[in-house]
């Protein structure tokens, strides 16, 4: 399951609770695009703002309405307790995998994130997958301590931030962390503005942001990349530039809820608080991108 495109969808979630029905339109959609996997509870799922309870009941939501498509989920947290509850919960739930990232609010060394994962896949039954994720988290993996973790049990794939953006330096960086790590573990890119040009040197998997929303155009992008048809995935990478753009400026969190409330997919407000949305001459630029996007969902 670790191959191809994974799509993150929102959680639609505000001071009032969980939205359940629009969460299972957002992954009705992704079933009828037939993307290769489901990322639940990504940070695009706003898991890190959910209690146990409510993280539990958007899993058994993702897995019972996601008809045979693979689901993985975060079981990322503050205390390696919390973590091993959580991975307790997926397993139950019926996830296919897990998401690990080694949040903490102590900077953590490279023994400690060691420690979590070797402690937390010995109560695996389940693959997980590590997300590398240093703007989150604040801690940078070594390709060495990629290495070391690689090695564990059940450990199936490597979530990455990001490649160089010169494809040769993006080839030479997937090379280096490929030769690190065992073969039966994939390398996924997650930072869509990068994900063409870490799908053509190399990376097996897309965990994108965009999939969640727009997946058939993020399918054609990864399918024409693993094909070796790498113009035509670039172009259409070039073709959204201008969300990329908005990605970077804003976070892509903020932008993906508001083109999800634009699009009629969700109600507003969707995020948390104290997370806003964006503001309203943004929402205005994103709507012009998006009659783009959609041309491009609707030629797939």
């Amino acid at each position: 399951m670790f191959h191809g495109l994974s799509a993150f969808p929102l959680t639609p979630v505000n001071e009032t609770g969980i939205n359940e029905k629009e969460y299972v339109n957002l992954i009705q959609r992704l079933v009828a695009a037939g993307v290769d996997s489901i990322g639940a509870l990504g940070s695009t799922g706003n898991y890190a703002y959910l209690n146990r309870e409510e993280r539990y009941q958007v899993l058994r939501l993702a897995v019972g309405s996601a008809e045979g498509i693979p689901v993985m989920t975060s079981i990322s947290a503050m205390r390696t307790l919390d973590v091993l509850r959580l991975a307790e919960d997926a397993q139950q739930a019926g996830a296919s995998a897990v998401l690990l990232a080694p949040v903490s609010y102590q900077a953590l060394t490279d023994e400690e994130v060691y420690l979590l994962y070797e402690q937390v896949t010995r109560s695996l039954s389940i693959p997980l997958c590590v997300y590398d994720n240093p703007v989150t988290t604040h801690f940078h993996f070594s390709d060495e301590l990629h290495g070391r973790i690689a090695g564990l049990p059940q450990v199936r794939s490597i979530k990455i931030p990001g490649v160089p953006s010169g494809p040769e330096a993006a080839k030479v960086r997937i090379s280096h962390l490929r030769a690190l790590i065992p073969s039966h573990v994939s390398i996924g890119v997650s930072s869509d503005p990068f994900a063409v040009t870490g799908l053509n040197a190399g990376c097996e998997a897309w965990y994108s942001v965009l999939g969640g929303l727009f997946p058939r155009t993020c399918l054609r992008m990864t399918r024409f990349a693993l094909d070796d048809c790498a113009e035509e995935a670039e172009r259409i990478s070039e073709r959204l530039e201008p969300i990329w753009s908005l990605f970077r400026q804003y976070g892509s969190l903020r932008v993906v809820s508001a083109a999800a409330e634009i699009s009629g997919l969700i109600s507003s407000p969707s995020l948390p608080l104290p997370l806003q949305p964006l503001n309203q001459s943004v929402r205005e630029h994103l709507k012009s991108i998006l009659k783009d996007i959609q041309t491009i969902e609707e030629s797939w």
